[in-house]
């Protein structure tokens, strides 16, 4: 398992039989997302203080590298194959694209439309299952933004909730949900129309969201 420890700026890797920690790697402050890409080879952690994501091996427990990515990064999302990776930029209204094989830089693509704020401040990143669309919640500017991996384009939003940032999606592609801080609730989401089909009460305001295959 895999930590950010945001205030010691470095990320703790647990073993989990033991539960005890057997490895540390520094790196840039307030590290935020983490993320395995699919082939278990690699992590990345975002860091929000420096703009870049870091990659590490996890054979070795090394930096691999140092990405730099836009301002304010949060949290990441991998392309079924590895191949590629989508960075949440809070501060730029935009999503970084990343080479998750060669560890570089691709592209920004921006966020844009009609929210609660002025721009958007991207913050959850999901992928469906088949690789054909990436999720991206937006904070306070209330909405999921359905992004294309092939054209690198936005294909729309849908306002959700209050500062929406956690986000998942089912197993079968279906159905994703948010949780809305606020609001203290979780959206549900028809994928096929776009639409939220409901609204489940959580607990105070929450902020992360997982599924679990059954």
């Amino acid at each position: 398992m895999y930590v950010a420890n945001e205030d010691a700026a470095q990320v703790s890797i647990v073993d989990l039989e033991s539960g005890t920690v057997v490895a540390t790697v520094k790196m840039g402050d307030e590290p935020e997302g983490v993320t395995i890409r699919p082939d278990g080879k690699v992590v990345y952690v975002t860091s929000e203080d420096e703009g870049a994501v870091y990659a590490i091996d996890t054979d070795t427990n090394k930096v691999l590298k140092k990405i730099p990515v836009g301002h304010r990064p949060r949290s990441i999302g991998f392309l079924p194959d590895g191949s590629r990776a989508y960075v949440s930029l809070e501060n730029d209204g935009a999503i970084a694209v990343v080479d998750g094989k060669q560890h570089k830089f691709l592209r920004l693509i921006t966020l844009e439309g009609q929210g609660n704020t002025p721009k958007s401040r991207p913050m959850g990143i999901a992928v469906h299952p088949d690789g054909s669309i990436v999720y991206v919640t937006t904070g306070s500017f209330g909405s999921l933004f359905f992004v294309d991996p092939k054209t690198n384009a936005s294909t729309g939003s849908v306002a959700v909730g209050q500062r929406p940032w956690g986000v998942a999606v089912l197993p079968d592609g279906k159905t994703a949900f948010t949780a809305n801080g606020p609001s203290n609730d979780v959206s549900v989401i028809d994928l096929a129309t776009r639409q939220v089909t409901k609204k489940v009460t959580a607990g105070n305001r929450p902020w992360g969201v997982a599924v679990i295959a059954r």
